[in-house]
């Protein structure tokens, strides 16, 4: 689906997650607690005596014998990657200070790159295109959506985490990066010389339609996006809006915090979300009485609309609030937790399953649109995109008049 407007991840870091953000010293506490207690299952420590042995024992074979020299700190970084690895999440990790620093980026939508939006498939660890920003050194140097990214520089695209490579396609201002693609009718691949220059990232956009009926594209849940919808609203109250359209087609997700607003701003009194972990303990997120968005109003949703944005599409259905139309959503019900470490180094970890406010939890099967609709686009893709052209776009409108 080609959209004018910004929608998908901010180049990956918070690819299809809907993340907490605990940030302080009590982070290392709490996961040395568990190692100390032996909270493992196994009855004592997971960093016992021989499994320190162990460890000594690889590090001097490779100090001895590797054929080039080693640095410390990446072996340790290495040992603390492996742990997360080990739970075969593709959603907990464990980041470098530098790395963690890079994910902050994403989150202010602000950075100096090539103004591409990337996802990764959890599975085949496949990286794509999915949007390339108006005017920016993407879009110049001639990249698209739908390309598939096979390396950036000398590095395998799928052999790291996309938030671990998207710090390789960002830097410095002016400087350049090199990425071979693939792209569909293509012989061969495509290599592309890209200038990385400054990249200012909306999350939220909005225009009007016809017959007073708005539309408002949320492209992530990010740190300024509950604002950002909020004042879309009023902007398009005060020309005349009636009726609303939410499109979340390719949006991965973001912060939780971000969604709850939002939709504490829509949704009349009521629970909006639940998390459960482990250990059956219940967190709440309501919303108030002292706010909601009193119109008649649609979503759209994609196979792309991952995490938050279930969320969002959850209580929507689940208060009968508006009507979704599009394909099923990705599928994710989980939730992580981001906690900075004493180094500043930090873990994103899966730490609990969210329920809609009916108790559904959609990890591994979506949510279904009430009025299931394939994309089409009647437009010409070398022009500016034009939504009435757009058929889950015209359903909506349809949808919306008959509510008259």
């Amino acid at each position: 689906m080609k959209n004018k407007f910004a929608k998908g991840v901010l180049t990956g870091a918070l690819a299809a997650t809907c993340v907490f953000l605990l940030l302080g010293a009590a982070g290392i506490f709490w996961l040395q607690g568990r190692i100390s207690t032996g909270g493992f299952g196994s009855g004592g420590s997971l960093v016992d005596s021989s499994v320190r042995a162990k460890i000594n024992e690889l590090t001097n074979v490779i100090d001895e014998y590797y054929y080039e020299d080693v640095d410390a700190q990446d072996l340790a970084d290495g040992l603390y990657k492996g742990l997360f690895a080990s739970l075969e999440d593709p959603y907990s990790a464990y980041y470098t200070e530098e790395e963690y620093e890079e994910m902050m980026i994403s989150a202010s939508a602000q950075y100096y790159g090539i103004g591409a939006v990337l996802q990764q498939d959890p599975d085949t660890m496949q990286v794509q295109i999915v949007r390339v920003y108006q005017k920016t050194p993407a879009q110049k140097a001639g990249l698209k959506a739908g390309d598939v990214v096979v390396q950036v520089e000398d590095i395998d695209a799928r052999s790291m985490e996309l938030s671990e490579l998207v710090t390789h396609i960002r830097g410095e201002e002016n400087s350049s990066v090199h990425l071979t693609v693939s792209r569909k009718g293509a012989d061969g691949y495509l290599d592309f010389h890209v200038k990385r220059g400054k990249v200012d990232v909306p999350t939220v956009d909005s225009q009007m339609l016809a017959d007073g009926i708005g539309l408002i594209v949320v492209a992530e849940f990010g740190d300024a996006t509950a604002k950002d919808f909020k004042q879309a609203v009023e902007g398009l109250k005060a020309q005349g809006m009636d009726k609303l359209i939410v499109d979340l087609r390719d949006n991965p997700g973001g912060m939780m915090d971000s969604v709850t607003e939002i939709l504490d701003y829509i949704l009349p009194e009521g629970l909006i979300v639940y998390t459960e972990d482990k250990y059956g303990r219940r967190q709440e997120v309501s919303s108030d009485a002292q706010h909601y968005l009193d119109l008649p109003m649609a979503v759209l949703i994609n196979g792309n609309s991952a995490s938050c944005s279930e969320i969002f599409a959850g209580a929507v259905r689940d208060y009968g609030y508006g009507t979704l139309i599009g394909t099923t959503t990705y599928g994710k019900g989980v939730v992580q937790t981001v906690r900075r470490l004493t180094d500043k180094s930090a873990i994103k970890l899966t730490t609990a399953k969210y329920f809609t406010p009916k108790g559904e939890n959609i990890h591994g099967t979506g949510i279904d649109p009430d009025i299931k609709l394939k994309y089409k686009y009647s437009g010409k893709k070398e022009k500016e995109y034009d939504y009435m052209k757009d058929n889950q776009v015209r359903r909506a409108v349809k949808e919306l008049r008959q509510m008259e």
